[in-house]
């Protein structure tokens, strides 16, 4: 298998477009054309992780957190992302980062959060807009399923908990075939009117080479007519955070310690207890802190998150408590899931949880 093939796999899961401007996720060093001995994945790659995939003769890394992050000015062994790059660079060790694209989706690393409380009717917290499209296309009456079914299949239809979604509408539409054209219906230098249905779909914008390279190959006419438009309706499966309910409420004691539980953390840091029961609870995995007034908004009566800033534990209010659990501890299950999505889809590939912590806080009790 080809390095290029599991990449391909991952971003089906969280596509690079669905990365933040200020993110580095993709290949960092290597070459997606290389066979692949096997896949190392860790939240952080460091050069014991590094050491780690010679010795289990894995040349592909996936991370969580691109360990390329900005702009490198200096690659020398006086830093630890030198040593690791260069280390990487010299075992042919292929290092891909699946960052903020994997926090974005429903199924990502908020979903693994969830998991760990038993958290029920998720969404996202604050789903994104402006990265849906519409497509418009005429196709002869004969063909419609034909068409309508190859565009479900690319990625199409797909609204909230309905798939298959589409909409059509009866005209005619007319064209002249001019000499060298190779007309499905009508003849050479004769305007011809042809009773057609009008598609309608929409589709996730990272879709679109897929989409309309299916709608091409359905189609039978030799030139597709289609119009693409940008929605500015939100992606109720894309966007950042998660919010859940509990099975049954818990005394916010009784919360704290399955947080603790949950997570293994040495500490939670949180605001005052206020609430008496907790039922309602959002989530985000790192640096939380930008959807704090969001989960309020949402009626949460906890969020959970990490590296909590002074200030910003002062919005939460008497409505709501907010646990910093840690960066780490928030998202030490990534790789887990990571491994998850890979092995379903290669069942009898090498595909391996790092058995190193990467984290790089202790706490003293």
């Amino acid at each position: 298998m080809l390095i290029s093939e599991v990449i391909a796999h991952l971003e089906t899961i969280a596509p690079l477009s669905l990365q933040e401007s200020y993110d580095n996720a993709g290949l960092l060093t290597g070459q997606s054309e290389w066979f692949c001995t096997g896949a190392l994945c860790t939240l952080d790659v460091t050069e014991e992780v590094i050491t780690e995939a010679i010795r289990l003769k894995c040349n592909l890394v996936i991370t969580h957190h691109p360990i390329i992050f900005s702009a490198i000015k200096k690659l020398t062994e006086y830093s630890y992302v030198g040593r690791t790059v260069i280390s990487a660079i010299k075992n042919d060790i292929a290092i891909y980062a699946i960052h903020t694209n994997l926090d974005n989706v429903i199924e990502g690393v908020n979903k693994k959060m969830a998991d760990r409380v038993g958290l029920s009717d998720r969404s996202i917290l604050q789903p994104a807009s402006g990265t849906l499209q519409k497509l418009f296309t005429y196709v002869p009456h004969a063909q419609l399923e034909i068409v309508r079914t190859a565009l479900f299949e690319a990625g199409c239809g797909h609204i909230g908990k309905y798939d298959e979604c589409s909409f059509t509408s009866d005209g005619s539409g007319t064209f002249k075939a001019t000499p060298g054209a190779n007309p499905f219906v009508g003849k050479i230098g004769q305007r011809h009117m042809e009773a057609e249905t009008k598609l309608e779909v929409i589709f996730p914008e990272y879709r679109q080479l897929s989409v309309i390279k299916a709608l091409k190959q359905a189609h039978p006419y030799e030139e597709v007519a289609y119009e693409v438009i940008r929605l500015e309706n939100t992606h109720p499966g894309i966007g950042s955070g998660l919010i859940g309910s509990l099975p049954q409420p818990l005394e916010v004691q009784h919360f704290l310690s399955k947080l603790k539980d949950g997570f293994n953390t040495g500490v939670i840091r949180h605001t005052s207890l206020s609430k008496k029961q907790i039922r309602k609870v959002a989530m985000c995995g790192g640096a939380g802190g930008f959807l704090i007034s969001r989960a309020k908004r949402a009626g949460a009566d906890a969020f959970v998150s990490s590296d909590i800033r002074y200030h910003e534990f002062l919005e939460a209010g008497p409505d709501m408590i907010i646990c910093d659990i840690g960066h780490y501890e928030s998202e030490q299950f990534t790789p887990d899931l990571i491994t998850e999505i890979l092995q379903e889809k290669f069942p009898t590939f090498a595909v391996l949880k790092s058995g190193i912590s990467t984290n790089p806080v202790h706490y003293f009790n």
